[in-house]
């Protein structure tokens, strides 16, 4: 397929499909006329590594998980670590959020104005 279908199907722009290639994060096959030419698999990674973004995994992360996927001799616990640490990161973003809300409640409350 090509990649506005490939987009359609993914959910993402073509932009970002050509950017996470360049990157090599996704790598399609070329046809003859130098089209590139993506199958299901290109487009289940390409999903994969939309909800990935969506849970706030960067793209190095993304690119760790997709080789453990591919890795049929992985360990899983691999895969458990690098979400517990993003779970982590964003328990501590929440605090870190929480904090501030509280800080600016203050002031809004102490402001006569």
């Amino acid at each position: 397929m090509n990649i506005g279908e490939a987009a359609a199907r993914s959910g993402l722009q073509p932009k970002t499909i050509r950017y996470y290639e360049d990157i090599g994060l996704v790598v399609a096959g070329r046809r003859s006329n130098g089209y590139r030419d993506y199958d299901e698999t290109h487009v289940h990674k390409l999903r994969f590594v939309q909800r990935a973004r969506s849970l706030g995994f960067a793209i190095d992360d993304c690119r760790s998980l997709l080789s453990l996927y591919e890795n049929q001799n992985r360990a899983s616990a691999k895969v458990k670590e690098l979400a517990e640490e993003r779970l982590a990161d964003i328990d501590g973003r929440i605090v870190a959020l929480k904090s501030m809300r509280d800080t600016l409640a203050g002031l809004v409350s102490a402001c006569r104005g």
